[in-house]
């Protein structure tokens, strides 16, 4: 059950929309439901001899405007407070009685009429249709003193969520006030008449969070939205520094012709310019110095190196969601950019699940803890990478990776929906979920050619050599206290470890890690995961076609490897940086 509450000054030209034909002919047997006395003349249904409803309207206008007129100067400006209800589709259809009760119990929690208060406000519920009531009360007491209604918004929230529960309804989300506006029915309407899929007010949104994502800068960011094809128009104080922005959809114009701006902060709270230039202000790191950069090779293509750096990036902001408030905070934030660049740059298949990701996550990213101190430079470095190097292939490397990294996003949503809950944050933890299911729907498109050619590698594998390894993962993943290898395929995660000890690693110790670097309480498919992250910590190719990295040492996974003269020798002593243990960061759930 939605309420939406607005303010207005005229009660005339509200009732005469609420029992008109509405704007489309949608309004079908206008009626009162309630009133404050239960005695309210209607419009709708006059049964008086010889009934003009223009006069009864009139009437009923009058009866709500009483206490104003007397109230004179006294009475706010705004005197109407217009509250629409609304069901949710899945519901039931209320009565009349039932929506009746509703309305009372709104108009009483918001403090317009209080029950058994004699002087309380004027008001009347109206019904237009099976699934919404309009509330309409005017704002002056009978003591002619003005309501006294702080909070009535998150108030009458707090009523339905009541009201939910005692009805059998859909029992919904409570807000906290961070959400983004929603668009207007005149918005909504214009959309559709002009043959838009959504709002404009809707679009500018996407187009504002995919322009800042990874941006290094000011100047970038404003670039980017002109790229975009934006209308930008900045604000500058007499010193020439910029105080806002306001963005336009060419062709979005007023009855006037002119070119309809929205602000940022009108676009979503964390949109505004001080907010955007807070997050800029930290910039992105000048070279990405993780272990997962320095894996890159020069043979893949910029955007599997790109989408490789980024997994590695997300393992660790999935361990800092354990952490304190505010790091877990900017690292939401961050995660937001990072699904705002991979969506901007997937491939085709996987486009439509990646962009509505990227949108459902986009509420999660926005709650009350403040994340204003912590460093993101490195998830927001991954996320520039990723727009640099520009749109990735469906198939190859590029779709392996692409992969790997929706793989790890997966459970970072899924991590982000932990922490929400456990902190209240209702609407940004079913925000998270849905995400994640957003996200194994592109994996499940991303994954399949890789994922096969993979298991037939391993279907290839000599008898002797899978029985091996399939030892080596019945002894490993039990040990570990993971049980559902056994529901899935294990060839795909054999062919990865025949590949890892041919390039020189321990088969036995490299799935150990791979194990102990994250839960995977919460994957869908164990084998799946554990085939990702062992090819990212092995410098596997993502797609069993491409040619594999030699081996390195210094890493604790290396073998010793025979040499010409048929002894065994140690591997070289040339490092790289090792990857840090999450095991330092967080306990394992």
């Amino acid at each position: 059950m939605v309420p939406k509450i607005r303010r207005g000054s005229r009660t005339h030209g509200l009732l005469v929309y609420l029992y008109g034909p509405g704007k489309r002919d949608e309004h079908a047997d206008p009626h009162l439901v309630g009133s404050w006395d239960g005695f309210a003349p209607d419009p709708g249904r006059d049964t008086s001899p010889d009934p003009d409803p223009k006069v009864t309207l009139a009437r009923l206008a009058a009866a709500l405007d009483l206490r104003v007129k007397q109230a004179g100067t006294k009475a706010p400006a705004e005197h109407v407070w217009h509250c629409s209800v609304r069901t949710d589709p899945g519901d039931r259809n209320l009565t009349d009685a039932e929506w009746g009760t509703v309305a009372r119990r709104l108009v009483q929690a918001v403090n317009l009429a209080p029950d058994g208060d004699p002087d309380g406000c004027r008001w009347v519920a109206v019904r237009h249709a099976d699934d919404h009531i309009h509330i309409l009360a005017t704002m002056v007491r009978g003591d002619l003193r003005r309501p006294r209604m702080n909070y009535d918004f998150k108030k009458a929230q707090a009523e339905c969520r009541r009201i939910e529960q005692e009805m059998g309804l859909r029992k919904l989300k409570p807000g906290d006030g961070t959400g983004a506006k929603t668009p207007t029915s005149a918005e909504r309407f214009k959309a559709e008449r002009t043959g838009r899929p959504e709002t404009p007010r809707e679009t500018l949104r996407e187009a504002v969070r995919q322009a800042v994502a990874g941006a290094a800068g000011e100047p970038e960011f404003f670039t980017r939205l002109r790229e975009a094809g934006l209308r930008v128009k900045l604000r500058h104080a007499p010193s020439g520094d910029i105080l806002g922005y306001t963005v336009a959809l060419p062709g979005d114009r007023n009855r006037d012709r002119e070119p309809v701006w929205f602000a940022g902060s009108t676009l979503a709270p964390d949109l505004s310019y001080p907010k955007i230039q807070r997050r800029l202000a930290h910039g992105t790191a000048d070279a990405v110095t993780t272990a997962e950069a320095a894996s890159g090779r020069s043979d893949w293509s910029p955007p599997a190196r790109g989408r490789r750096t980024a997994t590695g990036i997300a393992e660790r902001a999935a361990i800092l969601l354990d952490s304190n408030d505010e790091d877990a905070a900017a690292q939401l934030v961050g995660v937001g950019e990072l699904l705002d660049a991979v969506a901007q740059t997937s491939p085709a298949a996987t486009r439509a699940e990646l962009g509505a990701a990227a949108r459902s996550f986009e509420r999660a990213t926005r709650s009350h803890v403040r994340a204003e101190r912590a460093d993101t430079r490195s998830i927001r470095s991954a996320a520039r990478g990723i727009i640099q190097a520009g749109g990735a292939l469906g198939r190859g490397e590029d779709g392996g990776t692409t992969a790997m990294l929706v793989s790890t996003l997966v459970l970072v949503a899924l991590a982000a929906a932990r922490w929400h809950s456990a902190r209240g944050h209702a609407q940004q933890a079913e925000a998270s979920r849905q995400t994640a299911e957003h996200l194994r729907a592109a994996y499940r498109q991303a994954a399949t050619a890789p994922m096969q050619a993979l298991r037939d590698h391993g279907r290839a594998l000599p008898e002797s050599e899978r029985r091996t390894y399939e030892t080596t993962i019945r002894a490993v993943l039990p040990a570990s206290g993971i049980r559902a290898y056994a529901e899935t395929n294990t060839d795909a995660l054999a062919a990865t470890l025949a590949q890892a000890e041919q390039a020189g690693h321990d088969p036995k110790v490299l799935l150990q890690e791979a194990i102990e670097m994250r839960e995977l309480d919460t994957a869908e498919d164990v084998n799946d995961v554990l085939v990702w992250r062992l090819r990212r910590l092995a410098q596997l190719p993502a797609h069993p076609g491409e040619a594999a990295r030699p081996p390195q040492a210094g890493t604790g996974r290396t073998k010793p490897t025979p040499n010409r003269t048929g002894t065994r020798t140690a591997p070289p002593t040339t490092t790289r940086p090792a990857a840090p243990d999450p095991r330092n960061h967080a306990p394992r759930r």
